[in-house]
């Protein structure tokens, strides 16, 4: 056997949702910030992301994440957070899953019982929090970057389901926000495709209709994400949600046709667009927790920490709780006769996305 490009690897998931933590086999990657770095990798070097994430050593609903050297002097490590269309700028799972993978490998030194570390993401730096017991990770608590509405009720035409009136929050990248009882869904694993069908349609609508710019980061714009929110279902939970990446090519002709991955968290920075959209409209207020239920009844739990502003719009800095837990430890490599280095697409669970 003949391989290369060996990559070594930590698979974790943070409240059902599975973050993959590349830990070596990429040395370093060109750009003066954490962000320059996810520019490079989207333009340059793609392969990676694609071999990582898609088939036959990924699957729709895998995340991963590129531990880097950091380019700030006060972080400890940087990362770079890649999915399946995208390089977000933020991710709350993620940064959960490598905070835990960092301090139980040994990357960063573990202080018992709360280890406390700076890593830099491309959204900036993420202050971190760690209950450590005997060596593991118990909690993780993070201060994220700022969290503001864009548009509050505004309506968007989707077809073939009309008519909707959303919300566009950015908490970590722009959402899209609806309700649930709008299509008559409960949030439930039962629903999934059909959950991802509307999301993909809504995603699709609100990146055509409602424009989305960051005003202190022009690369961060668009709507890349949906959330659809509904009551809780559980004792003490403040709502309940449930966030679909799209993964298929977008064909308003067969909307039938399209599919997307649902985050299997509470989805740690659409929690954090969530309580930006209910500061706007007065229903949180500084100090509250806001208690985030995902599709498998995972909560996050969020509190607004204080005011702030992002260009022109009034924002919110919160917090994220959460947990993973280590299932993995892989060597990914190539073998130079492998026809698919690079990994590949199939439309019976990849949608429209086709085969490459």
């Amino acid at each position: 056997m003949r391989i290369s490009n060996v990559i070594t690897a930590v698979d974790a998931h943070a409240g059902g949702e599975p973050g993959r933590v590349i830990t070596g086999g990429v040395l370093d990657v060109p750009g003066a910030t954490m962000f320059e770095k996810r520019v490079y990798l989207e333009r340059h070097a793609d392969g990676l992301r694609r071999r990582m994430l898609w088939e036959p050593r990924g699957y729709p609903a895998l995340c991963c994440n590129l531990i880097l050297p950091p380019t700030h002097p006060e972080a400890d490590a940087g990362f770079v957070i890649m999915e399946q269309t995208e390089y977000p700028p933020m991710s709350g799972s993620n940064t959960i899953c490598v905070a835990t993978v960092l301090i139980e490998t040994g990357m960063v030194p573990a202080r018992e019982p709360v280890t406390e570390l700076v890593l830099e993401a491309p959204a900036g730096l993420i202050p971190v929090r760690a209950e450590v017991s005997h060596g593991k990770v118990t909690k993780v608590t993070f201060e994220n970057v700022p969290a503001f509405a864009v548009h509050l009720d505004a309506e968007i035409e989707v077809p073939q389901l009309g008519r909707l009136t959303v919300d566009v929050a950015y908490g970590g990248m722009f959402y899209v926000i609806a309700e649930a009882e709008r299509f008559g869904l409960r949030l439930v694993p039962e629903e999934g495709r059909e959950i991802a069908r509307v999301g993909a349609m809504l995603r699709a609508a609100a990146r055509e209709q409602l424009p989305a710019v960051h005003p202190e980061n022009p690369g961060i714009a668009g709507v890349s994400i949906a959330q659809i929110s509904g009551p809780p279902h559980a004792a003490g939970a403040s709502r309940r949600n449930a966030v679909v990446v799209a993964t298929g090519a977008v064909d308003w002709e067969r909307p039938d046709t399209w599919t997307g991955a649902l985050d299997r968290s509470p989805c740690g920075t659409g929690t954090c667009a969530k309580m930006a959209v209910l500061r706007a409209r007065g229903e949180l207020k500084v100090g509250d927790e806001f208690q985030h239920e995902g599709i498998l009844g995972t909560v996050f739990r969020g509190r607004i920490l204080r005011e702030t502003r992002v260009g022109s719009y009034p924002a919110i800095v919160t917090s994220l709780s959460g947990r993973a837990w280590i299932t993995g430890l892989s060597q990914y490599v190539v073998d130079a006769e492998d026809p698919y280095p690079d990994g590949f697409t199939v439309g019976d669970i990849w949608g429209g996305a086709g085969a490459d």
